[in-house]
């Protein structure tokens, strides 16, 4: 807990629990240091910059801070459903409209 707030942060390494404990110092002028290890874990270096997000869970405030490494293994996931299909929008909508009519919703 940081100021009453806990802090999520989202990476596809180890949980924050099999890590360990770390400080962020805070400056007077509301700037942090943060250990290298974490900065190493989000892609994050000097001048960058991290999404944060602001979020209830279970009625507890937590903030979740994201870094620039993103997974983009997904990418091209559907090429081989794709491949041979017309892509114009007109079709698309057309297979759409027949998948929802068999209740293909998933």
């Amino acid at each position: 807990m940081l100021f009453g707030l806990t802090i999520l942060l989202t990476s596809k390494a180890e949980p924050a629990s099999a890590i360990g404990m770390a400080k962020v110092a805070i400056t007077a002028k509301r700037q942090a240091t943060l250990p290298a290890a974490l900065c190493e874990e989000l892609g994050v270096g000097p001048g960058d910059a991290l999404d944060v997000e602001r979020r209830v869970v279970d009625g507890e405030t937590v903030w979740v801070l994201r870094g620039k490494n993103l997974d983009w293994s997904w990418v091209g996931a559907a090429r081989r459903y794709a491949k041979g299909r017309s892509h114009k929008l007109s079709d698309v909508k057309r297979s759409v409209e027949r998948g929802w009519s068999r209740g293909d919703r998933t």
